[in-house]
């Protein structure tokens, strides 16, 4: 069973490799607005100045993006100097020297500051807080039934609720919430408070007020850019595109970047470009974009699957020959499939980088269970008097199955194929949360921007896509099924 475990790893390396060519530099982003468009404004500088680079958008929060810079899967992306600091190199209060020297053990760098601190607030609609006399986040601990929305990542980090609730004493239970999501929460009265960025669009467009931070617990969230040692060496131009952004963006300028984005709808690309005075780059229509999305899927969908079926074939085989293994078999591929989908999709992160890679490894993972049961539950279903028929005639094991086994399973397989394959299409949208592309693309942006037609462009072809693999598999199993069993399962 190693082997061909090692032989399906070694599938997906390559074909990852082959799927998504390397570029010489790779800018990375988080998902949210202010995060895209920092990286498109670096991208957008460095093809200004003649550096070949691409931008890998929306890969997640602060720890996805940490570790693929540390493991060389991006080569720069945008973070805070707090946020550094507190949750990343876990040195509260260090200055800029000192975030420079252990940067620099970790084989990293940082630029200057870009010019602008978004650091974190908490925020209210004005006229619920002024009624409420809601002035200073040390207000909060005397309205305890206040219902709190926070983003995920804040519900998390040191220098996020747990230690606001602490250095405050704050009594509300907070639920998570995607950032983009707790603003319309807010808005709708949903919730009485969320986590802010000070630079937020939302927060004029909405009418909020900002708390005061009265015990001054936030640190100073100075934008920069973080980026490999080695990009001196590999790609000087780019280094020094960073440092000549030092200085050039205020608070007041980033606010508007992202209002032309979240509020004016429009691409993360042309406002970059527009405020660098460079050519912005061709995004390409709509149907431009699906097709290149639907072969990003497709690839996704297509690799993970001829992988799983090289290992879930033999494993169902080995299950259904050998019942005490079988168990185990069967019990370890349905303990995979009960993973949540995301946690597989990070976790395969330090195998294989960002990307195509481990979504495909674990979008493999997820096919196995219903390939091997089925295979399983196929073979062991034949009649013994057909096996026993056959083993009389004298045909040898490999010639039963291949000859009698597998032909009588075989709509029982391709049943565990089609459920793999339509699991895999639906599957395969959360991958663009890793880089990897493919419908989940416009789907997350969609959600960020609150654009139901960007979400309907990733949707839409998704579910005509697991309708299509649906239709084909039960035509191939009509094709592929004996004529004689045809003809025996008809009413």
């Amino acid at each position: 069973m190693t082997w061909w475990l090692r032989g399906a790893l070694a599938i997906l390396l390559c074909s990852a490799s082959a799927f998504a060519a390397a570029a010489p530099v790779t800018v990375g982003s988080k998902n949210f607005t202010e995060g895209v468009l920092l990286g498109e404004i670096a991208t957008g500088a460095a093809r200004d100045a003649g550096v070949e680079v691409r931008h890998r958008r929306q890969l997640g929060g602060t720890r996805i993006l940490w570790r693929a810079l540390l493991e060389g899967s991006i080569d720069a992306y945008a973070e805070y100097t707090g946020t550094l600091a507190d949750e990343l190199l876990q040195m509260p209060g260090a200055d800029m020297a000192a975030l420079h020297a252990a940067l620099a053990r970790e084989g990293l760098a940082m630029s200057a500051p870009l010019g602008f601190d978004n650091s974190y607030a908490l925020g209210m609609q004005r006229t619920h807080a002024q009624a409420l006399g809601i002035r200073a986040l040390s207000d909060l601990r005397d309205h305890p039934d206040l219902r709190f929305g926070l983003s995920n990542e804040f519900m998390s980090r040191a220098d996020g609720w747990p230690g606001l609730q602490a250095a405050y004493g704050l009594p509300q239970r907070p639920d998570g919430l995607d950032h983009d999501l707790a603003y319309r929460a807010l808005a709708n009265g949903a919730i009485d408070a969320t986590d802010l960025y000070r630079t937020d669009a939302e927060i004029p467009a909405y009418d909020l007020v900002v708390l005061e931070d009265d015990r001054a617990f936030f640190p100073s969230y100075a934008a920069v850019f973080l980026y490999r040692v080695d990009l001196s060496e590999r790609a000087p131009a780019f280094v020094e595109t960073l440092q000549s952004l030092e200085g050039r963006i205020d608070a007041a300028t980033m606010r508007r970047l992202n209002a032309r984005v979240k509020l004016d709808r429009e691409s993360e690309a042309a406002v970059a470009a527009d405020w660098l005075g460079v050519d912005a780059p061709d995004a390409g229509g709509r149907t431009a974009r699906i097709w290149q999305r639907t072969g990003e899927h497709l690839a996704l969908v297509g690799i993970s699957l001829s992988a799983a079926l090289l290992v879930a074939l033999p494993l169902g085989i080995l299950a259904a020959r050998r019942p005490r293994l079988g168990q185990g078999v069967l019990a370890l591929t349905g303990v995979l499939q009960t993973l949540p989908s995301l946690a597989v999709f990070v976790f395969m992160i330090p195998l294989f980088g960002i990307g195509a890679g481990p979504a495909i490894a674990a979008l493999f993972l997820y096919s196995l269970l219903p390939i091997v049961r089925n295979t399983h539950a196929g073979l062991t279903g034949i009649p013994r008097e057909l096996r026993e028929t056959a083993a009389a005639i004298g045909l040898p094991p490999g010639t039963r199955l291949l000859r009698v086994e597998l032909p009588l399973a075989l709509r029982t397989i391709l049943a565990g194929i089609k459920t793999a394959a339509v699991i895999n299409v639906g599957t395969a949208t959360l991958g663009a949360l890793i880089g990897a592309g493919g419908y989940g693309q416009p789907i997350l942006t969609g959600i960020r921007l609150d654009d139901l037609g960007l979400i309907l462009e990733g949707a839409v072809p998704a579910a005509l896509l697991a309708l299509a693999v649906q239709g084909m598999f039960e035509l191939a199993e009509r094709q592929l099924t004996p004529r004689g069993l045809r003809l025996s399962a008809r009413p």
